[in-house]
């Protein structure tokens, strides 16, 4: 009989008895036995008198309960009409020799009442793009492409490149990593030690000289912490950078199709710009929209439900993470953090995700949005042309037909939205 605690958590209680359980039991033996050794009986041919004599009959409980546990689950199921959105939690509240009784904690959909989701007036700015953008964005790329060519006369100054030998020594004696040749520094890139690259500036190619520095209480290694060392530095080649011009060599070396002067390559930024901006300004729209709707929704979202979001989030971000040769336990290395910490920052993002979602299915149900069988392949066919899968391979990645189709009728329902709140 089912319990609630709630409107949509259910408490479940289960009992497994008769000959379900004897069976089980049975079924348990006939494993345990191939696997135990009993004295005078071969592997597998202890009778089931002397095994409970020797292990006891209560050895068997826990493996019979594994195999009734299904069962259990689809009984609970079906008897309740139950259908649950994160995965179920189960106690074992008895288990003797007349049976096993669990106790299974079933989160259902929680009721959402969406009071009003139209005529908000929420409204999608005008997205415009300004010379000075224009102008940023050019002078980005003429960055981009500056050359550097070897400085014949003069010193190092700013923005110079050094490619010089080094060698560090800390109370005297060289230390571990604190040597190169031939290493490539810009100067004003604070990219050595504070002090390093300002000490620099002047030399000459081809001049050696002691740099004196102070390694920062915070550097890594506990051994040069707050240390005083000694650079030996010999400088091998100053490079200067030589600002690009707006000429056909630039034009010739940034090689982009119908881009051959100044004015092509403003409408093509001016393009980009715009196409950028406007995908911003469509996401913070139906962010602003979905946020607006929510104020007029009625949900007691169950905490299992943010629960299994966060969980989401975070093998997403653990994902993300991997793509850039950082593993999670190095992430909380470099932030100070840890999982518990992480897990309180993604709750509000969490929270937010559940409402969003139950909020916009109920307005699915209202109007009444449905896709396709048909709109489903068609939309799988486009996926599998843009991220150049087989159906099989995407069809695994996108958990199945039917979460295309409901991904589908989720953005139709947006789509909706829009129209009904201009």
């Amino acid at each position: 009989m089912a319990k609630k605690e709630n409107q949509s958590i259910h408490k479940v209680e289960i009992k497994i008895e008769g000959e379900d359980w004897t069976k089980a039991v049975d079924e348990a033996f006939n494993h345990k036995v191939k696997t135990v050794t009993v004295d005078g009986f071969r592997k597998g041919k202890c009778p089931r008198s002397v095994y409970e004599k020797k292990f006891g009959k209560e050895s068997l409980y826990i493996d019979a309960a594994d195999e009734v546990l299904q069962k259990a689950y689809e009984k609970a199921m079906t008897e309740n009409k139950l259908i649950p959105v994160v995965q179920p939690n189960v106690d074992l509240k008895s288990i003797d020799d007349t049976g096993v009784t669990f106790v299974f904690t079933i989160t259902t959909k929680p009721e959402v009442t969406v009071k009003n989701y139209k005529g908000l007036g929420i409204k999608p700015q005008k997205v415009t793009v300004s010379k000075e953008e224009i102008d940023h964005e050019i002078h980005h790329l003429l960055e981009r492409f500056t050359e550097m060519i070897t400085k014949e006369d003069g010193s190092l100054e700013e923005g110079n490149l050094a490619i010089i030998d080094f060698e560090g020594f800390c109370d005297g004696k060289a230390f571990e990593g604190g040597k190169g040749e031939n290493y490539s520094l810009e100067i004003g890139s604070h990219t050595f030690i504070p002090g390093f690259e300002e000490q620099l500036i002047g030399m000459k190619t081809g001049e050696e000289k002691e740099i004196q520095v102070t390694f920062p209480e915070e550097y890594p290694s506990e051994e040069l912490k707050g240390k005083d060392a000694t650079f030996k530095v010999k400088v091998n080649e100053i490079k200067e950078k030589v600002k690009r011009e707006l000429d056909q060599d630039f034009f010739d070396d940034l090689a982009m199709e119908g881009i051959h002067d100044q004015k092509s390559l403003e409408e093509e930024i001016k393009k980009n710009i715009q196409a950028q901006k406007e995908m911003d300004q469509e996401n913070q729209y139906i962010d602003q929209l979905l946020e607006a709707v929510s104020k007029n929704v009625e949900v007691d979202i169950p905490d299992q439900m943010v629960e299994e979001e966060i969980d989401r989030l975070m093998h997403r971000m653990e994902e993300n993470l991997k793509m850039q040769g950082i593993s999670l336990e190095l992430f909380y290395q470099y932030t100070h953090s840890d999982e518990k910490a992480l897990r309180e920052q993604l709750e509000k993002e969490a929270f937010q995700n559940v409402l969003y979602r139950l909020m916009l299915e109920e307005i699915m149900n209202l109007e009444k949005i449905e896709v396709t069988e048909e709109e489903a392949e068609k939309e799988a066919e486009k996926l599998m042309e843009k991220y150049q899968m087989k159906k099989e391979e995407l069809l695994n990645q996108f958990g199945g037909l039917d979460m295309i189709a409901y991904d589908l009728e989720m953005r139709k329902t947006i789509e909706l939205l829009k129209e009904l709140n201009k």
